[in-house]
C-alpha cells in the first residue's frame, strides 16, 4: 500500500508530507504530489513521532480485564511478592497467552510499536507462561515488534532445574536471557552471573538483568557484570534493569561505574518506580549511556499501579526527576523512542527516509505537550499499515483515503 500523509510535524518541527511505500518512509518533505493509486490522508498539522517503545514489560503478569485484585502481599521483601504472585496465578489459572494479548491490544491503540517483555520461568509453571506469550507473539507479529526475555523471577540457583528450563526457552526462541538480584535472591553472585553469561555466550543472546539490589551491594554486581562482559566480548548486548544502586552511591563511585558501562556499552533501564532512589537519568544520558524505559508490571499482584501508556511513563519519570523544562521532558521521550530502539537493536526505526514506517500521530504543539496531555486520539501505523485510529481524508485530493 502506498500512503501519503500530508501536513505533519515530525517531533514538533516544521510541517512536511510523508510518503509511505512498501512499509517504509520513502519521502519526507513539504508539498508532495501523490503518486498514482495512493491513499491520501490529512495529518491536520499534528505531531509525528516514531512508534513508542515499551522496553521493559511483564506481559504475562497483568490482570487487565479480570476482577479487581486487592493487594494482599504478606511481607515487604521481593521474595514475598514473588511467592504470592506465583501461588495466585496457579490458583486462579491465569492464562499468560490471554493476558499478554490484552496488554498488546491496549498498547497498539496507544501508539506502542515495540515491546520487550520478561516472562516468568520457574520449576512450578515450567515453560507454560513462555509458551503462552510466544503464541501471542506469533498472533500479533504484524502489529507489534515483540522481544521475549526468559526470566527466572522465582530465583535460579535456589530452585534446582530452573537453569535447564531457561536453556530450553532459549532453544525455543527466547530473544534474551534474564537474571535477578544475584546476591540477595540466589545468594551467590559469582555463580549466578557465570551461569547467565555462559548461557548467553552459548546461545548468542542478549542479557537483561533485573538489579534491585541497593547501594554498594548493587554496585558490586554491576562491577561483576562489567568484568564478565569484557571477558566474553559481549559489549552492547547487556541491559541492567532498574539498577537502583546507581542513584544510591557517591559521585566518585558512580563516575567509576559510568566509565565501565560506557566501555562495555551496557544499557540501563529505569522506570522511576516506587519510592526508591533511581539512576540519575540526565547525568547518564549526557555521559552517553544507552537508556531505555518501559511500563514494568501493569495492574498485577505486585500492585494496582502503572499504565500501558508509555507517554504516562515518561511523565512519571519527569515528575520523579523534577524535570519542568520542555527539553528535559523531550530527553525522556527520546529515551522512550530512539534510545529504547537502540536497546532493541532496531536499525530500521526512526523518522527518516528508508526507515520502517512505525509511527504515531497525535495532537500537540510540542513533544513535551504530548507527554503531559497524553491525548487519546492517536493514529498508529505499523509496518506502513494503519493499526489504530481514525483518519481524516484529504479533501483536496482526487484520491482521498478510504481506510
Amino acid at each position: 500500500m502506498t500512503v501519503l500523509i500530508k501536513h505533519l510535524r515530525p517531533w514538533g518541527k516544521e510541517t512536511v508530507d510523508l510518503l509511505i511505500e512498501a512499509g517504509k518512509i520513502s519521502k519526507l518533505e513539504p508539498s508532495l504530489t501523490p503518486p498514482a493509486q495512493c491513499q491520501v490522508i490529512d495529518g491536520q498539522n499534528r505531531l509525528l513521532l516514531p512508534g513508542l517503545i515499551n522496553a521493559h514489560a511483564h506481559l504475562d503478569k497483568n490482570l487487565l480485564g479480570l476482577p479487581w485484585h486487592k493487594n494482599q502481599v504478606p511481607g515487604p521483601r521481593i521474595r514475598d511478592f514473588v511467592d504470592f504472585e506465583r501461588n495466585f496465578r496457579k490458583e486462579k489459572n491465569i492464562s499468560a497467552e490471554t493476558q499478554a494479548a490484552k496488554q498488546i491490544e491496549a498498547s497498539i491503540h496507544l501508539g506502542i510499536t515495540h515491546i520487550r517483555t520478561h516472562i516468568d520461568i520457574d520449576t512450578e509453571a515450567g515453560l507454560e507462561h513462555f509458551e503462552g506469550v510466544m503464541r501471542t507473539k506469533e498472533r500479533y507479529k504484524d502489529k507489534m515488534t515483540l522481544q521475549t526475555v526468559a526470566f527466572p523471577q522465582s530465583g535460579m540457583l535456589i530452585r534446582s532445574g530452573t537453569v535447564q528450563l531457561l536453556e530450553e526457552a532459549l532453544k525455543q526462541g527466547a530473544d534474551c536471557l534474564g537474571g535477578l538480584d544475584p546476591s540477595s535472591i540466589d545468594r551467590d553472585p559469582v555463580k549466578h552471573l557465570d551461569t547467565l553469561f555462559a548461557l548467553a555466550d552459548r546461545y548468542n543472546v542478549e542479557l537483561d538483568i533485573h538489579l534491585h539490589e541497593p547501594g554498594e551491594l548493587g554496585a558490586f554486581a554491576v562491577e561483576l557484570i562489567i568484568e564478565r562482559c569484557k571477558a566474553l566480548s559481549l559489549q552492547g548486548n547487556i541491559t541492567l534493569s532498574h539498577c537502583f544502586c546507581l542513584g544510591q552511591i557517591d559521585d566518585r563511585y558512580l563516575n567509576h561505574l559510568i566509565d565501565g558501562l560506557l566501555d562495555t556499552q551496557i544499557a540501563v533501564m529505569s522506570l522511576g518506580s516506587g519510592t526508591s532512589p533511581f539512576p540519575p537519568l540526565k547525568k547518564l544520558y549526557e555521559a552517553g549511556i544507552t537508556l531505555c524505559t518501559g511500563t514494568d508490571g501493569i495492574r498485577d499482584t505486585w500492585g494496582p499501579h502503572n499504565s500501558p501508556d508509555i507517554l504516562n511513563r515518561v511523565q512519571v519519570l519527569a515528575y520523579r526527576s523534577g524535570f519542568r523544562k520542555d527539553e528535559d521532558i523531550e530527553m525522556l521521550l527520546d529515551i522512550a523512542t530512539y534510545s529504547s530502539a537502540k536497546v532493541m537493536k532496531d536499525g530500521e526505526y526512526g523518522l527518516a527516509v528508508g526507515k520502517r514506517a512505525d509511527l504515531v500521530i497525535l495532537p500537540g504543539d510540542t513533544p513535551a505537550q504530548a507527554v503531559i496531555e497524553q491525548a487519546s486520539d492517536r493514529l498508529v501505523i505499523k509496518n506502513g499499515a494503519l493499526v489504530s485510529g481514525n483518519v481524516a481524508p484529504d479533501k483536496d485530493s482526487d484520491n482521498p483515503s478510504n481506510i
